[in-house]
This record gives C-alpha cells, structure tokens and sequence, in this order.
C-alpha cells in the first residue's frame, strides 16, 4: 500500500483509495474511497458484519492482505513511525484485571516510555490520562472489579497515555447505559476540540451519528454516503441520519436488484440468440 515516489501527499488524517481487503472467497472491504478529516470526530456507522473493525484494522496496520492505497498521518497505514501517534481501543477492553487502573496505566506507560530517565514524563502521562477519562476515585480499584463502562474508559485511558494525533475506538460504547454514553461522547468532543485529535469512532447505534462532526455510512463492505449529519438529512429529504441511512440501503437494494434483471434479461437475450442445430438425419 506504499505510495509510488513523487505522488503528492494526501490531504486529510486518512485517505483510502481503492481499499479491498478480501477473506477466504468474500471481499470484506470492496475497493472503497472515502477521507477523514483532521481533527474532528468522524462516525463510521453501519450493522454489525458490514466491514467496520475490517477497516479499523487497516488503518491501524494490523489487518493482512489489504491492497489498494490508505494513508495515515501522511504515512502509509502501518508504518513503523505510526505506532506512537495512532491510539487504538478495540471492543473488548484491554486492561490486566489483576491490576490497578493506575498499575495498569503504569504499565503501559513503561512500554511507551521505557528507561529511568523517562519516568517524570510517564508519571505525567499516567495522571493526565486518568483525569482524562474521569477515573481519578477509582485509581487504586482492581480493574477485575470495575463495571463494564469504567473498563472502557481505562482502555481509552491507554490509548491516550502518549497524546494521540489519531484516536481509532471500535464501538466504544456497547453495552452503556445512555449516561455513559453521553460521558463519553462529550470526552471525544473535548479531545478533539482541546488537542486537535483526529477521531474515527465506529457504532451500530444510528443516534450516535448525530455527535459526530461527520459520517461514514457502511453496508455489506460498501461506502454508501460520506457526509455531514445536516448534509445527509437535507440530500436524503430526512428528519434523522437513520432515515437517511434506510433511504440509501433501499436504494442500493433497487439499483443492485435493477442490474441483477437486466443481468438476466441479456443473458436470456443471448440463449435465444444462439442458431439451433437440427439434428443430422441418416
């Protein structure tokens, strides 16, 4: 995915062209397009099996066999200088539960910032990270101990221990009740206004694309529509993002199902084409 030498260099936090990613004998990402601007919170939205922690991974590097070209930061996805300036939060919290927050912080500020000269900056890193997701009281709580919601909120803890220009989550608030999900959505919105981070955040929860600065709409490994929560309501003639996302789906659906007949209808063509052979007669 390496760009040829002499190409100018993309504009925007990410930028896919002709991204494919292709799993046994389905194609999970079907050569998609799309840009996230830097420094706003852009939605990826769309049911669950339709490419979305596919792609995560792509932009992150840690997804195989994905052709087509996907910048990062300026950089092609998984090159060695992203690894400090991507932070990543995967559906399942990753978080030692025989740990504190703070020793699991602690820990993972070592890997980033390893050797005795570093330790004030890990120190700093450590407390800002743990005022960052409001977990002060719960500093010194075992995480095998913490609901489901906190156990989130330290595994972002982790992502930004090393001040993040691009923050990934997948579907970080699965399973919150509506107060923590509101918590943390208002979280994003201070890091991104705040540091300037860049953040793509997946759901399957239409609502949530109504807090995101702009949408990525994903069905079946497809883009099917890059826009503005406002722009997408007033092109699609709907009073929220999911009508709009419903009115594309059925679209799709007319257009694949128009192609699929006129598919049939030139292959009959064809067999009616074809000159009959009588059968020779001795």
């Amino acid at each position: 995915m390496m760009n040829k030498t002499g190409d100018a260099p993309a504009t925007g936090a990410i930028v896919a062209r002709g991204l494919t990613v292709v799993r046994g004998d389905r194609a999970v990402l079907r050569g998609i397009d799309f840009t996230v601007p830097p420094g706003r919170i852009t939605g990826l939205l769309g049911p669950s099996g339709c490419g979305k922690t596919t792609l995560m991974r792509a932009v992150v590097g840690t997804q195989a066999k994905v052709t087509g070209t996907l910048d990062v930061l300026g950089r092609p996805a998984g090159d060695a200088d992203l690894r400090s300036r991507i932070g990543y939060v995967t559906q399942d919290p990753s978080v030692y539960d025989d740990l504190t927050v703070h020793q699991n912080l602690d820990y993972f500020a070592a890997v980033l910032f390893p050797g005795r000269a570093r330790r004030e900056e890990r120190r700093t890193a450590v407390e800002r990270a743990i005022t960052d997701v409001d977990l002060a009281s719960h500093a010194h709580d075992l995480a095998g101990r913490l609901s489901g919601g906190q156990r989130s909120r330290v595994s972002l803890a982790v992502a930004l221990l090393g001040t993040p220009e691009l923050l990934v989550l997948d579907e970080p608030t699965v399973g919150l009740d509506p107060v923590l999900r509101r918590d943390l959505w208002n979280l994003f919105h201070r890091i991104a206004a705040d540091r300037g981070t860049t953040l793509l955040v997946s759901s399957h929860v239409m609502d949530e694309a109504e807090r995101c600065h702009r949408l990525l709409l994903m069905r079946e490994g497809e883009i099917l529509a890059e826009d503005t929560p406002e722009d997408l309501r007033r092109r699609n003639d709907a009073a929220t993002v999911e009508q709009a996302f419903l009115h594309l789906v059925d679209a799709a659906d007319a257009r694949a199902e128009e192609a699929d007949g006129a598919a049939r209808a030139s292959e009959a063509a064809g067999h009616a084409a074809r000159p009959v052979h009588e059968e020779h007669q001795p």
